[in-house]
């Protein structure tokens, strides 16, 4: 048995459109469209499903409609009930934490092959309540948006935060000195780029459809929703930015922030040698992995 750990590789990495908040896929449960893309991901790969050790998901706005969703979409998707799942939160970072922790269990040899990824549905992002088990003592109920309250519990007691990734964004622009006008341009170009690479067709063969019940029957979503390809310079300069009141040099808009989205995405991750047995091109090998490569 050789001691050099095995190459780790990712294969026919595939995705829903992403949707636009409140959007065409805002009625959709983030399970189904899990499971859609994990049976798109078997079908292309051709995998045999016995083959899959795992599946593992990112997912950070969960409900008990699907625990460890990594597990429900498994089964959902049809896989055998051999294959294990189960869920990751690391906020924005939790797909690719799915990945890497997929391609740790490959280089390790607990698993040989992990289907991993993400999946959101934000639109459909939970209100909740501690306070109704037991009965309700106060003249009102108090529901809790699960999207804003993640966003300001996520460092805990001893580590307050007020606005999750607006925030962050603030802190980067103040410690590396980012001006409001590159973070416009920026924004610009990304979506000059984008809508330039949907007009040329270059997504089409990552998307897996979407079909969508509508009350004039049902609707093929195949495109990304979020992009909007008319932005301009001008209509981004006169977006006030989103934490104004609290820091009077805040820079961070509607218009060059991170948007709230619904799509799910996954890959199959396993060792060169099993890829090549299973008939299957690498896209990416993961090298950070090992300190010395």
């Amino acid at each position: 048995m050789s001691d050099q750990p095995a190459d780790v590789v990712i294969c026919e990495p595939l995705r829903t459109p992403i949707g636009r908040f409140g959007g065409a896929l805002a009625a959709q449960r983030p399970t189904a469209l899990a499971a859609l893309v994990l049976s798109a991901v078997v079908a292309r790969t051709g995998v045999d499903p016995q083959r899959i050790d795992e599946v593992i998901l990112g997912h950070s706005y969960p409900t008990s409609e699907a625990p460890a969703i990594g597990r429900v979409a498994a089964l959902d998707a049809g896989l055998p009930d051999s294959v294990t799942g189960l869920q990751i939160d690391r906020r924005c970072g939790s797909g690719l934490q799915a990945v890497l922790d997929a391609a740790m269990q490959v280089r390790c040899g607990f698993s040989e092959v992990v289907l991993a990824g993400g999946v959101e549905v934000m639109s459909a992002a939970p209100f909740y309540s501690h306070e109704v088990r037991w009965g309700i003592k106060t003249p009102a109920l108090e529901l809790y948006d699960s999207l804003a309250r993640g966003r300001v519990t996520a460092g805990g007691v001893n580590h307050p935060v007020p606005g999750g990734m607006i925030e962050t964004a603030e802190n980067l622009r103040r410690e590396f000195g980012i001006s409001r006008e590159d973070q416009d341009a920026l924004a610009v170009r990304s979506q000059q780029r984008t809508a330039r690479a949907m007009t040329a067709g270059i997504f089409d063969e990552e998307i897996v459809p979407v079909a969508v019940h509508t009350r004039g029957g049902e609707t093929v979503i195949d495109a990304d929703e979020h992009p909007r390809p008319g932005t301009t310079a001008e209509q981004l300069a006169a977006l006030s930015p989103i934490r104004l009141r609290d820091d009077p040099a805040a820079t961070v808009t509607a218009g060059n922030a991170s948007g709230q989205n619904d799509a799910a995405a996954a890959c199959l991750v396993t060792t060169r040698a099993t890829a090549e047995q299973l008939g299957l091109t690498p896209l990416v090998r993961l090298v950070g992995l090992d300190p010395e490569s």
